[in-house]
């Protein structure tokens, strides 16, 4: 179990390294080959686009083939998406670089079930452990990523075609690990039990309905500022190193907090832990709202990025409530495509706002689904209260 862990947190780390080289080298990438500025984020949205539109074809290949045989795929969409992308910026076309990102986003789209892959590695009374565990490894993308991007970004002719054929070589690297993982076979259905529950019935649990708010509107709050810093410090006349090093920092506080968050939730629940990561969400779009030197775009991105694995971890743990083992395909396909549209809607309105509205209103506007979250929360909460008391009362 440990060894299988271990190279599925290694797994996870290098698929963050995809994400956050693509965060930080898309959109400066789309605002150079762009007809017009405000579309310079379209690439960072391509990627999540493609993610949703894959999330239904990840769930068929994974009950098709097994968790193994579809990971191995989405590595090899990576690696040659990669080229793509590479070869987009080679000719200057920004339409081939969209339409690049979009074909990545089956590779996303397989990579975010790695936590739900740890669930199952991992015996019931470890569970929560292992996905923060897993979680953490995106600590390799903190590291790696911008780094990555930073020390390639001049590496050819053109700035950031290193950047691109580097990521290719992270797939293979990613692939050769992923060999190495042993996953459980596939849980064998029920006599007369064809799937399990209609999604439609299993949606309309309330404990579905708040851990998919929780990941998608904390993902998608984090995509939104996130994907807009890059472009907000050119815009201030930082340099890119300095953008790369709130990126490192901020997706150190994403996955870092990985070797405890599980702790945390078995100590005190998973609803205090996630209203913490909304608090934190709060406190980051205040100190961003302070003003724009470079110690206020780092401090409020790791702050972002601790907040979000409050909620994310706290959302994946609580979304096992909410589904039987041969309904897990179906509900976490939904779950992700929850996901995945509200990144694609983030992903286009942080260029937008951020290049004509400015950084002050988009923290502004992210303070929304923030409170959306946290209400949420405390509706889930009132209403376990409130059936413990009448359970309660019952024995009674």
């Amino acid at each position: 179990m440990k060894k299988n862990l271990w190279l599925l947190a290694i797994a996870q780390g290098l698929f963050l390294t995809n994400n956050v080289v693509f965060i930080a080298i898309n959109g400066l990438v789309g605002l150079a080959l762009a007809p017009v500025a405000w579309m310079a984020t379209l690439p960072v949205m391509g990627y999540v686009v493609g993610g949703a539109m894959s999330t239904g074809l990840v769930a068929r290949s994974q009950r098709r083939w097994g968790r193994k045989t579809s990971f191995q795929l989405g590595l090899l969409v990576a690696l040659l998406t990669a080229l793509l992308c590479a070869l987009a910026l080679y000719l200057r076309s920004f339409w081939l670089l969209v339409a690049g990102t979009v074909i990545a986003g089956y590779y996303s789209a397989n990579g975010q079930l790695y936590r739900f892959a740890a669930a199952e590695l991992a015996p019931p009374s470890f569970r929560e452990k292992a996905v923060s565990l897993v979680l953490a490894g995106g600590l390799i993308g903190a590291v790696i990523g911008p780094n990555l991007a930073n020390h390639t970004r001049e590496a050819m002719a053109a700035p950031f075609l290193g950047s691109y054929l580097a990521l290719s070589v992270v797939a293979l690297v990613s692939m050769a690990v992923m060999a190495g993982i042993r996953f459980p076979p596939e849980p064998k259905q029920a006599a007369g039990a064809a799937g399990g529950r209609p999604l439609g019935e299993i949606m309309r649990q309330p404990v579905f309905i708040v851990s998919t708010l929780g990941a998608a509107l904390g993902y998608g709050v984090m995509n939104l500022l996130m994907a807009a810093t890059p472009l907000a410090m050119d815009v201030c006349g930082m340099p890119f190193s300095d953008a790369a090093l709130v990126l490192e920092w901020h997706v150190i506080g994403m996955f870092a907090p990985g070797f405890f968050t599980g702790h945390l939730i078995k100590r005190f629940g998973v609803l205090p832990v996630m209203g913490a990561g909304v608090v934190l969400n709060l406190a980051c779009i205040l100190i961003a709202l302070s003003g724009q030197d470079l110690h206020q775009f780092l401090v409020s991105l790791f702050l972002l990025g601790v907040g979000w694995n409050f909620l994310f971890t706290g959302s994946t743990t609580l979304a096992m409530q909410a589904y039987r083992p041969e309904e897990k395909d179906k509900a976490q396909a939904a779950i992700n495509f929850a996901v995945f549209a509200t990144m694609a809607l983030t992903s286009f309105a942080s260029g937008a706002l951020v290049t004509t509205q400015g950084w002050a209103l988009l923290n502004l506007g992210s303070l929304v689904p923030v409170v959306l979250t946290g209400a949420a929360l405390l509706w889930l909460g009132l209403r376990r209260r409130r059936e413990t008391a009448a359970g309660s009362a019952g024995r009674v």
